[in-house]
Formats: structure tokens, sequence, C-alpha cells
């Protein structure tokens, strides 16, 4: 595989972003950068998806994600050495906008993804130290061992002085406090009240000791109030005073308020949530297991997955292990499996250079973005068997119990972690069930390849025997990938084009046959005699409107000559309903083809040619 220039990868990437002045603020997780951009039609998403290193775009949740894979922290290095986006000169993020869903999510994934490669170090530590000390490789009682588990135990002993941290830039107020509040938290005298024998008040207020050392949720709402308080005081107290005066009353206050009241509520909180899970992981433990085996990568797809991760750490720290992470191993590795037998299968080179490290990077980091983005989604059928497999194995190894005792990233290296929980048997029954299945299934079924691409002169060239798909509206011309739908962006469905209607008629764009038609009218597939098939999907998520604005003229299994009339839409129901009606046609089965080539132009009548197809 070509070797990366990640200098130049970076300052590409940044120049096709609109450069500098139109980053807002830019941070980065396990395997993409998250820009949030000032002015995003500045931003070209075809160049930067080009550039050599770059997995794929996306935009979602208001940022614009460039997914790099397990690199991306060597190309955020070098953004910070060309820029002043990272490091302390760096602009701190916005808070997030959106539904409560989106807002919960981003600000998760801000507090933790700072901390996240040490948190996946240190655990795959303890697990291996566990690992040894079980088997009599290492003896548990000795300064070798002691001073190793201190290694590997020591941020997640003060993770509360982590988190606070990150909780602090996140809200905006004084870091050192928040550690300060954090370290109080986890100072041994008051870790020595939680005996169970110690009556604890505070001036007469009774306090109901818990552990923090450890824990999640409490710190992070500790400094949320705190900027809160901090903001309050420094407005009221004079300036010769507020320096030294707002960290004193802000420790005075907010460490005796939340060992007494913030402590206590979110501990009983996450506890029902704990129970919940254990309840389900008891009562059902093959549907939970398949559940969050067969959904955990669709969950990865969207970011959800950070939603699990404080409910993780909150039950490795409360009791030990999560039985969340019993079936994930399965989840992954299936994915990464299903990359293996694309690498084996395909006979397209591109392919199988990304296929390898891809799937290289899922079964031994537990990282299978650039597997999901690059290979399997993009070929639609090894991701539909890897999410089969993970959820066939995670019902097996949910059924032995098994449960991680440290946080790691689900993969081959972090199995050991899963061995004091549960049946280690079962979990890697599961896990190689589900690898299995994942692999056999793409082997055998197969997907529809990627033709390599040809040189231009063996191309037919466009003309009379090649052919031509009409533009079903009239309107704007949108690139594919610039519409505000990530599976049609993706590619996922096939190469074509965009189009913003004018008016709300829709017209077929080649003779044949009608092999779908949506009864809400919203889409049509058409297939023409010489195998040709289209999919016009009429207006973004439009399927929620269940047929309203829409008047379908032709049925499933009718013939139609170029020009008929498809459906009559009502554009301003569609847009007063707040749906974009950008309306979508891609040739579904595009791998068949030598090229699917889209018109250029700002705008099309019904009728032009709106994409050549080269055989």
């Amino acid at each position: 595989m070509a070797t990366v220039d990640y200098r130049s990868l970076a300052g590409d990437i940044l120049e096709k972003v609109g450069g500098e002045s139109n980053v807002a603020s830019l941070a980065h997780c396990a395997t993409r950068l998250r820009f949030r951009l000032k002015d995003l039609a500045k931003a070209d998403k075809a160049a930067v998806e080009r550039l050599p290193g770059v997995i794929t775009v996306m935009e979602a949740g208001g940022q614009f994600q460039v997914v790099i894979g397990n690199n991306v922290p060597i190309v955020y290095a070098e953004i910070g050495q060309i820029s002043k986006l990272t490091g302390d000169n760096a602009v701190e993020e916005e808070g997030e906008k959106g539904n409560l869903l989106n807002r919960f999510i981003a600000l998760i994934s801000s507090i933790f993804l700072p901390s996240l490669w040490p948190l996946a170090g240190a655990g795959l530590f303890k697990a291996f130290l566990a690992a040894a000390s079980q088997f009599n490789w290492l003896d548990a009682t000795s300064t070798t061992y002691i001073i190793w588990n201190a290694a590997a135990d020591g941020l997640f002993t003060f993770l509360p002085i982590f988190l606070a941290v990150n909780a602090a830039k996140r809200f905006k107020t004084n870091m050192f406090t928040s550690m300060a509040i954090a370290a109080a938290l986890c100072y041994p005298a008051i870790a020595a009240l939680n005996d169970g024998q110690t009556a604890v008040t505070f001036f007469g207020i009774p306090v109901s000791m818990i552990a923090y050392t450890s824990s999640v949720i409490p710190i992070i709402v500790a400094v949320w109030l705190q900027s809160y308080l901090e903001t309050f005081l420094n407005k009221v107290l004079p300036n010769w005073l507020r320096n030294f005066t707002t960290p004193m009353l802000v420790l005075a206050i907010m460490v005796p308020f939340t060992l007494i009241t913030i402590g206590p509520i979110t501990n009983f909180i996450a506890g029902a949530i704990s129970a919940g899970i254990t309840w389900l992981f008891t009562t059902a433990p093959w549907l939970a297991g398949a559940l969050m085996g067969g959904l955990w990568q669709v969950f990865v797809l969207f970011g959800l997955h950070w939603g699990f991760v404080p409910f993780i750490i909150n039950d490795l720290s409360t009791q030990g292990y999560s039985l969340l992470t019993g079936p994930l191993p399965a989840a992954v590795l299936a994915q990464a499996a299903a990359t293996l037998a694309v690498l084996f299968k395909t006979r397209n080179t591109a392919l199988k250079e990304l296929a390898g490290p891809s799937a290289l990077s899922g079964f031994v980091a537990g990282i299978t973005e650039p597997a999901i983005y690059g290979v399997t989604l993009r070929l639609k059928k090894p991701f539909y068997y890897g999410v089969a497999g993970g959820a066939v194995g995670g019902a097996i190894a949910a059924m032995g119990g098994s449960a991680a005792n440290a946080f790691v990233f689900p993969s081959l290296l972090a199995l050991p972690a899963f061995m004091q929980v549960g049946s280690f048997t079962m979990q890697l029954i599961g896990t190689g069930v589900a690898i299995a299945i994942a692999f056999v299934l793409t082997m055998v079924l197969g997907f529809d390849d990627i033709p390599n691409e040809a040189p231009a002169e063996e191309l037919i060239p466009a003309g009379p025997g090649a052919p031509e798909v009409a533009a079903p509206v009239s309107g704007a011309v949108v690139a594919l990938t610039e519409v505000k739908d990530k599976v049609f962006a993706s590619g996922a469905l096939g190469n074509g084009i965009g189009i913003v209607p004018d008016n709300g008629l829709v017209y077929a764009p080649f003779a044949g046959t009608v092999v779908t038609a949506f009864p809400t009218g919203h889409a049509f597939g058409i297939k023409s005699a010489d195998g040709v098939e289209v999919l016009i999907h009429i207006g973004i998520d439009t399927v929620q409107l269940d047929g309203k604005g829409f008047t379908p003229a032709v049925t499933q299994g009718q013939a139609v000559e170029t020009g008929d009339l498809l459906a009559t839409i009502d554009l301003d129901t569609i847009t007063a309903a707040g749906y974009d009606p950008t309306t979508i046609m891609v040739i579904t089965n595009t791998a068949h083809y030598a090229a699917v080539i889209p018109a250029e132009g700002h705008h099309l009548t019904h009728g032009d040619t709106a994409i050549v197809i080269e055989r």
C-alpha cells in the first residue's frame, strides 16, 4: 500500500475544508477528525474523500467528519504543526446543538475522547496482568506485580481527576479547580469513610458515602455545576478579591455539595440503569447478547456507541465488570472477518489494499471504522454478514455470562479481559462462531464486486452505444456526495446524481419495467430491457410523510417509456413538513459497468442526459 505523507495530507485536508479561517473547532476520536466549520459550503467534500489516506467523509451532528483510521492522531498532530487549531491555542469546541440524544452523545464523546487511548491501553495492561496472575506467571504479592499494577490501575483509580480536566474544557470552567474537586473525592481520608460503619455528617447533615475512586458521573455533574457557580462568583466578587476567593468558595461549596447530593443521586440513577441491564442479561441473555452483538457496529456508524461508555465504566468501578461488554468481541471481530474475506475474494486492487490493513486493525486493535466505511458498508452485503455474525456470537457469549473486567477495545488482544467473569469458553465459542459466520457468508454468498478502473483508452466512449439515463425532474444539479443522506452520499447504493426539483413532476428516465413502486409514492425502481437498474428516490427521509404530498402515476410491474409520468409531488407540502425535496437517482447495479458518469453543470431539464453508462 502506498505510503501516505501525513504532513501533506494534513495541509490538503485543511485547504479543502475551506482553510484554517473556516474552522470553528477541531477534535479527533479513535478514527476520525471532527471539524466544526463556520461555512459548510466552503468545504469540498468530494475532494477530501479523494485524498490518499482518507477513507470517507461524513456530515453528522453539525460536524464535518473526516475518517482517517488508526493514524488519525498523526494527522491531527500534523495539523497542529501547520495551524493553531490544536493544542493550547485551539478554539474550544462549541456546545452541541440539536436533539437531546445528539447533545448527550457529543458531551460524553468530548469528555472521554482525550483519554480514550490511555484508557484502552491501561485496560489492556490490567487484563494481561490479571491473566498472568491467574496462570501463575507472575506472583500477585511480588513487588514487580505491585509496581506494574499501579501503572495499569492508577488511571482508573484517579479517573475522576482525568475526567475533570476534560469536563472543565467542555464546560469552560477553571480546570485546576475542577481537578481539586476530583482530588478531594479521591482523597484517602474520604475514601476511608466509605467503610459502612462510620456515621458521616457535615454540620449535622447526613452524608451517604459512596466510592468515588474510578467513578465517572459524579465529577462530570460537579464540574458542570461548578461552571455556573464560578461564573456567578466572578460576577459578584470585586477584581482584587476574586482570583483566590473564587476557587476557595467553589471548593468549600462544591466538595460537600457533591458528597451530600450529587454523588448519592447519580449513584442511585447509575445503579438503577445497571440493575436494568443486569436484569435483561439475566432474564433473556440470548436476546440482550443478540441485540448488542448485532447492533454495536450500527451504533458505531452513527456515533451512538459513546452513550454506553459511562455505564460500562461505572459498572467496572462499582461491580468490577460490565455485562454490556460480553457480546462486543463477536460484533467487532465479525466485521473484521467479513473484511478479511473481501480481501481474499475481491479482484479490485485498490479494495484489496484497503481491506488488508482494515481487517488487521479490527482483529488486533478493535477499530472497525476503516473496515466499515472503506470496505463492508461500501459493498453492503459483507456488512450485513458481519452484523449477523455479531448477533449470533453475541447471544452465545451473553448466554455464558461473559463480561470484561477492564475497559478495553474488543479485539483478539483484549480477550484476556474476559477470562475472569462468566464462561470464557462460551466467549471463545461465540467469538469464533461470529468470525466463521461473517467470513463464510462473505466467501460463499459473495457481494457485488467493484471492477478495477480500466485505462481511459479501453473504455467504450459515450455515444450511440453508451446507454444514457435522462433526468427524471427539472432542477438544480447536486453531486451525489453532497446529498444530505449518508447512505446515498457514500455510494453504497450505486453511483448517480441529485437534483433539487423546480416543479412537482417526476418522469421515467428510460424505457423499462417498474420493478419497485412504493405505496407512499416517494421512490421507484425501474429496469431497462438491457439490464440497467435505476432507483429514483424523491426527497430525503420523505417516507416519513407516509404518502402525504405524493401522487404516484404508475404501479409495480407496469411498462413505461422514456418521459412517462411516474408521480406528481406537492413541493410545498414536502418543504413545509421540513423535508429536503432533493430527488436522487442512482444506478443500483453500478458494479456491473465500467463507469457510471453523472452529468456536470448547474441545471437539468427533465429528459436531458443525466447519467452516461459505459460498459
